[in-house]
């Protein structure tokens, strides 16, 4: 098993980071038609539930019930999809989808303070301005009035940022206490089946439940497609960790932002003022510096992010 990225591992690494930004634009879409968050979520577990079936399936594994692992189960169900997803669908409605991949894109700058918090770094120049820039970036969004001159947009900001804080306590809770002796694909398959559990009376109690005996639309068209995505690329995603390294790997965030963005102009017809393209390039100028080296590597190679997110990497 070669450490070393070759030619192969790069077009790898380029396909997951485009896979993964279209998912951005298709989220919007998934929104665009008034479905509730709740509806969205529970068929985006089912679906990532049925394809992980299949590849634990194939690779001869079970599904283990032990305590310790239903725990793992709940954590990640709840951190890594149910809340922050909720909020993001939420967000979808407000926010432009280059504004999502670009918050998104946070995900290792917050991992990073929690991090210290839990013993698992130590304090390092380097990294602390990564977060000072990639908060610069953010204060380049909200602050300018010709940034996003809507104040309800604006508002949504804050709660928007709470997706990738989400993220960043699972991807810490996975380093500090490990996944309970089960492999990424188990326990996103377990987490998936939890999470359609809790999810189901949630959507019907709501009234968001999306009946899918219905003429089908560009919005259920997207949540299968990105569903379906998320699953595949995470497996992608797995499969180069173990190849070439979680360091090499994680830098698929980059790509899922820029791509992010991208697509969102190509598909939605998004504009953005200079504010914006400043932001995106102060965040990335940030998650380079947080991002860890091969000598400082944030979190093991088995760190699970949520159904189709990048561990400390972006987007969910």
């Amino acid at each position: 098993m070669t450490r070393h990225p070759t030619l192969f591992h790069y077009a790898v690494l380029l396909v997951l980071g485009a896979s993964w930004g279209v998912t951005v634009p298709m989220s919007k879409i998934a929104v665009s038609s008034g479905h509730g968050q709740f509806g969205l979520i529970f068929w985006q577990l089912v679906i990532g539930a049925g394809l992980m079936a299949g590849i634990t399936f194939v690779r001869g594994t079970g599904l283990p019930l032990t305590p310790r692992a239903i725990k793992v189960f709940v954590i990640i169900a709840f951190a890594g999809t149910i809340v922050p997803d909720a909020i993001s669908y939420q967000a979808y409605v407000h926010l432009p989808a280059g504004v999502m991949a670009i918050l998104l894109s946070l995900i290792p700058m917050i991992a990073f303070p929690m991090a210290l918090g839990l013993g698992l770094e130590r304090f390092n120049l380097r990294r602390f301005g990564g977060l000072m820039v990639g908060l610069a970036g953010v204060l380049m969004l909200v602050l300018p009035e010709t940034s996003l001159p809507d104040v309800v947009k604006l508002a949504w900001i804050p709660i928007a940022m709470l997706a990738p804080v989400c993220y960043a306590f699972e991807s810490n809770y996975v380093a500090k206490w490990g996944l309970g002796g089960m492999d990424a694909a188990q326990a996103l398959f377990g987490a998936s089946l939890i999470g359609a559990l809790i999810t189901l009376p949630l959507a019907i109690g709501s009234g968001q439940f999306i009946n899918p005996f219905r003429v089908w639309a560009a919005p259920e068209w997207a949540l299968v497609a990105s569903s379906a995505i998320h699953v595949v690329v995470y497996a992608g995603y797995v499969w180069l960790v173990g190849r070439a390294g979680s360091v090499f790997a994680v830098q698929v965030s980059y790509l899922v932002t820029g791509f992010g963005v991208i697509s969102a102009m190509v598909l939605l017809g998004e504009n953005y003022s200079r504010y914006v393209w400043g932001a995106l390039a102060l965040v990335l100028t940030g998650v380079f510096l947080v991002q860890p080296s091969p000598q400082d590597t944030l979190a093991p190679d088995d760190t699970i992010g949520d159904s189709g997110r990048a561990p400390s990497g972006p987007l969910d």
